[in-house]
């Protein structure tokens, strides 16, 4: 009797699951923040992992970083190979922070970059938004975080730890651990010191 009826049974899982395929995940927003260097070239090795559903994708940078566009436009040429109809837009704030800046001076460049951060981040509203240290970061994020304590909008942060951050956190990562919806870290000393960080091995 159970072999007669395990095709009837059958039939209907796999019909649900044909039509499970068939759905596709909504689009989301993506605002993705850029750093010089070695942060810019590990955040691109992240997305290269993202479907098209993660569409568009905001790039914000500091305006004194003459790396990352080049990198950017570059990386999202070789996608458009892949996904023709891919959208991304790119735009520059005040850094809040140069490496060796007194924390002084930093506190008076970190405000006058939320300044200009807000009201960008009210604009493109995103869905999500994903980052991995550098200091153009904070203004960012703190923006959304009023955004939605506003109740304008609210966005997803997730904030991934440089792969170069074995056993301390960066700066960035300090003041976000307490904010971001999802920490995740790349070594497994960082987990045991902060415990609310997820750790995933390496992914960059």
């Amino acid at each position: 009797l159970f072999l007669l009826l395990l095709p009837l049974l059958l039939v209907p899982l796999a019909l649900l699951a044909k039509s499970r395929r068939g759905r596709r995940t909504p689009p989301l927003s993506l605002l993705v923040v850029a750093g010089s260097g070695g942060h810019t070239t590990e955040i691109l090795r992240l997305l290269s992992c993202l479907s098209e559903s993660y569409s568009p994708r905001h790039y914000i940078f500091a305006d004194s970083d003459k790396m990352s566009e080049a990198k950017i436009r570059s990386f999202e040429q070789k996608r458009a190979e892949t996904f023709p109809n891919s959208k991304f837009t790119l735009h520059r704030i005040p850094r809040s922070r140069e490496v060796r800046q007194s924390w002084t001076s930093s506190v008076v460049t970190t405000l006058y970059s939320l300044l200009y951060s807000l009201p960008l981040t009210n604009k493109l509203k995103p869905d999500l938004i994903l980052c991995n240290g550098p200091g153009t970061c904070v203004p960012v994020c703190v923006s959304a975080l009023l955004l939605g304590l506003l109740g304008i909008k609210r966005s997803i942060i997730v904030y991934v730890e440089s792969i170069c951050r074995v056993e301390t956190l960066s700066l960035s990562g300090k003041i976000l651990y307490y904010f971001s919806d999802y920490f995740i870290v790349q070594w497994p000393d960082l987990k045991k010191k902060y415990p609310k960080s997820v750790y995933l091995g390496r992914i960059v």
